[in-house]
């Protein structure tokens, strides 16, 4: 089975003025192969987003390598580096980041225009997307006229508008009371397992994480097999 991500020796250092390095990452090291769901389970602070920024080509380590679909981005340039985070990669953030002045439909079309794709293509796709995760109704809502669940799940559906091949979860239910919260994690669990891409979806909820393949902890800067 092809590898989907793998980190070899990820290390992550902050320098804050004249004062030692703060290191949140230290040798993190793992694979997922394509099509797998992994969690990845530590507590706040100790750097799961960094370490999904850096997977997502969105940070760069201070020291190791990431391979995204079997290509090493060592040395890419920035605009490799967009252009296959752009190809490649989905994110679902905690907070939704939607643009408030356009509406669901608008959001979602927005990375497949981004994409080459015409506003009618894209937003053909972007509708179809929405009904997928069940917002055909709102597709001409802006966020604010939107429910905390239903936002989420138009940054669902915008993590997968260009059909990538991995999908990066950074708490995405963290910010929603526990209805929700499993309305949207089911949705998304559904959606990841129905398109078959590999998804790494970082989490502090152990119920949620032992229902994906398999779980990473993250200790000490460095990933854990549990």
């Amino acid at each position: 089975m092809s590898e989907a991500l793998r980190f070899e020796g990820i290390g992550k250092a902050y320098h804050d003025g004249g004062r030692e390095p703060v290191v949140v990452l230290d040798g993190a090291s793992a694979a997922l192969d394509a099509g797998e769901i992994v969690a990845l389970v530590a507590p706040s602070g100790t750097g799961k987003s960094t370490l999904l920024h850096i997977a997502g080509l969105l940070d760069t380590p201070s020291a190791g390598v990431v391979h995204v679909d079997g290509r090493s981005t060592a040395g890419l340039d920035d605009r490799a580096r967009t252009r296959l985070r752009r190809d490649a990669i989905g994110f679902v953030y905690q907070f939704h980041h939607l643009l408030p002045e356009f509406s669901a439909l608008e959001n979602v079309a927005l990375p497949r225009r981004a994409a080459g794709l015409g506003r009618r293509a894209a937003e053909e796709g972007a509708r179809d997307l929405l009904a997928r995760v069940g917002l055909a109704h709102r597709v001409s809502h802006r966020p604010a006229e939107l429910s905390g669940g239903e936002q989420q799940r138009v940054a669902v559906a915008r993590a997968l508008a260009n059909a990538p091949k991995l999908l990066l979860a950074d708490e995405p239910t963290g910010n929603l009371d526990p209805e929700t919260s499993e309305q949207v994690f089911s949705m998304l669990l559904a959606r990841v397992r129905e398109t078959g891409l590999t998804a790494l979806i970082a989490t502090h909820n152990p119920d949620l994480a032992a229902r994906m393949d398999r779980i990473l902890h993250l200790r000490d800067g460095r990933i854990v097999e549990g």
